[in-house]
């Protein structure tokens, strides 16, 4: 999915056979769900811990605070009189922006065994948050005995300035030195020179100043009288000297970091059902996609996931745009300029870089910046270039803004130029994929494990590769471009991406197609010989509308067949082919982002109670989940009666795709649609999944207008109720 996930020691060279070396993967040594770590992100720092507020540095944690790809914080750790405190409740904010962790203590004991503090005294709470860098922490103790008592409280701290594939991973031949550490009485800076010839450097701050304080620890002595409560302050900040006292900087950053939160949410348009339970997965949704993003210059930009993927990806970003266009269309446009202010303008092979293509991802951290990871600004993948034109085209659908649509067409036609080009690797009129080195990726789809396009009976396909997916996104950006085209009034280059649209639609069908197989292969190899393998990516056909109307209902039948659709969603791949495997990454798994897309698929051919059972199947899910939070995927085994799913070790949490599946799902399902040109707002044939009696949708904006929307079931109908409208908005329902 993102890169270097799988790309491990058994993935072949495109046409070779030979497997390179070992690098980028993520070793499954630790699991995140067992774990089950608390987050927090803002901007380009990004922090994981445990239930209890440390983080625990040690052989695959991936624990710790987080800037620009390099751990400036791998070690926390804090202690009672030597004990760790017992955990309480620990609990991430609604909105997602302060992490509390309430802890007491364990039974202390003196020397000979002497108890010298009962448990459950002494209660600590932990309210930690990020904001511009920084991770800034108070401590508050409180002492529930009744008589006074002195408390010894030490933080432990430690940092490795670890890059991030370092700590996914890979081993690296040399480092850089760590510099001798400056001590205050009130702070300590620790240091690192890479290699990159920069020097990174984490200042801890202590409010009061400790009563020692070394490189690795500060101790505490706390007189607390009976019901007394007092307050110890940690900042933690990266590279940036503080300039503000500690107690100060807490509540000021506070304040903003909140606001901040409220102000990007309050885009979005609200949504309130009768179900409480999925209320609650809704709004642990918006508040990811929303903690998730980072303002870049051109606008918002929603980070991939947490912690592997917290940073500019382009395919994610543009599927994560699509799935929230009707609910924050400003998303898009802010995902949408900042991919064409960084869109590939010459060749140059290290980076898989084309003109006219659009990013895979970028990393800050010293191994990208020396070359040793080729994810500096990387454009391997081969299907971010036709989704961007795709986003581009939907987001005029959804805006009407004529203005982004403008700016963007220069972006539009070089994207365009690469698919007929470079993207068209033997001029057979489908889009292919190959790395240009060895260091690259060998598999440039979203599903880029090193085992996930094969043939039938398991060989793995040689490239270079058309996959059934890219030639449907290839389709829906020729007529996205068409549309752009036409309301900018360039009527002949309308015209002909429509032809182009049309050819490649006739091609597709002659060559995916397999009725056989109950509907499009998997991918042609480097020879032209189909992949005949039941996967989710034929839904993808349905999504951009490249499926032939009379191959629609064939391919619905598969996709939910219990072969593919195993009650908690649509499979990667069918239980009957011969790499299915329910706990691989891409060969049996279920992704919340590509049942979004197949159920958006399914409704726009009228199979809408299809793609309900989808929705239903993925909100079951997030009821065993903790926080109600789809991950990025989760094991494909059968559903049973009474559990719940099969989770995936090293599944990121949040995800921004997975994050969105849901808002994208009750999109379909309400067959909710925009025509800014006539201010419609479009309700056709909507269905309830069976978990909603009633959904009410405030603030769905268009133009200068808006509308409340409430739709409830009413016997076998949905009745819809305009409950407020503004503006020349008008609201109208087909059944």
């Amino acid at each position: 999915m993102h890169g270097s996930l799988d790309d491990d020691a058994h993935a072949p060279a495109p046409g070779t056979g030979r497997a390179p070396l070992a690098q980028f993967f993520i070793p499954a040594t630790a699991s995140l769900q067992e774990r089950r770590p608390r987050t927090l992100k803002h901007g380009d720092t990004f922090a994981v811990f445990d239930h209890n507020g440390d983080a625990l540095s040690g052989p695959g944690s991936p624990e710790g605070l987080f800037h620009r790809d390099t751990r400036y914080l791998s070690h926390l750790y804090l202690t009672i009189s030597g004990q760790r405190p017992m955990l309480l409740s620990s609990t991430l904010r609604e909105d997602n922006a302060t992490l509390t962790c309430d802890l007491t203590n364990p039974d202390l004991f003196g020397g000979e065994g002497r108890l010298l503090l009962e448990h459950d005294l002494l209660h600590l709470r932990r309210s930690r948050f990020l904001w511009n860098g920084a991770c800034h922490e108070r401590i508050a103790l409180r002492n529930f005995d009744d008589r006074p008592r002195r408390i010894s409280l030490e933080v432990a701290f430690a940092a490795d300035f670890a890059d991030l594939f370092e700590v996914r991973g890979t081993v690296r031949a040399r480092r850089g030195e760590m510099l001798e550490p400056e001590l205050g009485a009130d702070r300590v800076a620790l240091a690192y020179r890479g290699l990159d010839g920069r020097t990174r450097r984490t200042w801890l701050r202590f409010d009061p100043a400790p009563q020692e304080l070394t490189s690795a620890r500060a101790v505490f002595s706390v007189d607390l009288a009976p019901r007394e409560a007092k307050t110890i302050m940690v900042e933690v900040t990266c590279d940036s000297m503080p300039d503000q006292p500690v107690r100060r900087a807490f509540g000021r950053s506070l304040i903003e970091a909140r606001r901040a939160l409220r102000a990007s949410a309050s885009r979005a348009t609200a949504i309130v059902t009768s179900n409480e339970i999925f209320n609650e997965a809704v709004r642990r949704s918006v508040s990811d996609l929303y903690m998730l993003i980072t303002d870049t210059p051109e606008g918002p930009y929603p980070y991939a996931g947490i912690p592997w993927f917290s940073t500019v990806f382009g395919r994610d970003a543009l599927i994560t745009a699509l799935e929230t266009l009707w609910l924050d269309p400003e998303i898009a446009r802010g995902v949408l300029m900042h991919l064409a202010a960084n869109q590939a303008t010459a060749h140059d092979p290290a980076a898989d870089a084309e003109p006219g293509k659009i990013l895979h991802e970028v990393r800050y951290g010293e191994m990208a910046e020396l070359g040793e990871v080729p994810f500096r600004r990387y454009y391997g993948s081969v299907d971010s270039t036709p989704l961007f034109v795709v986003l581009a085209g939907a987001h005029l659908q959804r805006t009407g803004d004529l203005g982004t649509a403008a700016r963007l067409w220069p972006h539009v036609e070089a994207a365009l130029s690469w698919i007929e080009k470079e993207g068209d690797r033997d001029g057979d009129g489908f889009v292919e994929y190959g790395r240009r080195t060895r260091e690259g990726l060998a598999n440039q789809g979203w599903k880029d494990s090193h085992d996930s396009v094969f043939h039938a009976d398991g060989r793995l396909a040689d490239g270079p590769i058309a996959l059934v997916e890219v030639q449907a996104y290839v389709y829906g950006a020729w007529r996205a471009a068409a549309a752009i085209a036409r309301a900018l009034g360039h009527t002949a280059r309308a015209a002909a991406c429509e032809e182009r649209a049309e050819g490649l639609r006739l091609h597709f069908d002659e060559s995916f197609f397999d009725a056989a197989l109950g509907g499009y292969v998997l991918a042609l190899d480097g020879y032209k010989r189909p992949c005949r393998v039941r996967s989710s990516n034929a839904g993808h056909a349905l999504f951009t509308g490249i499926a032939l109307p009379e191959r629609a209902a064939v391919l619905a039948r598969t996709l939910m067949s219990p072969a593919l659709f195993c009650g908690w969603g649509v499979r990667t791949i069918a239980s009957s082919e011969a790499r299915y495997n329910p706990m691989s990454y891409h060969n049996g798994s279920v992704w919340p982002h590509d049942n979004a897309l197949v159920a958006a698929g399914l409704a726009r051919y009228g199979f809408k109670r299809e793609a309900a059972r989808i929705f239903e199947g993925l909100f079951g899910a997030s009821t065993y989940i903790d926080l109600r939070r789809l991950p990025e995927l989760f094991c494909g085994f059968p559903r049973r009666h009474t559990r719940g799913p099969t989770f995936y070790p090293v599944a990121c949490m949040p995800q921004a795709w997975a994050a969105a599946a849901p808002l994208s799902m009750l999109q379909s399902c309400l067959g909710l649609g925009f025509d800014p040109e006539r201010l419609h707002l479009t309700l056709e044939e909507p269905v309830l999944p069976d978990f909603l009696e009633e959904v009410t949708l405030r603030n769905l904006r268009l133009g200068e207008g808006g509308a409340d929307v409430a739709l409830r079931r009413s016997g076998g109908k949905i009745v819809v109720d305009v409950r407020d409208r503004r503006g020349a908005l008008r609201v109208l329902t087909t059944s």
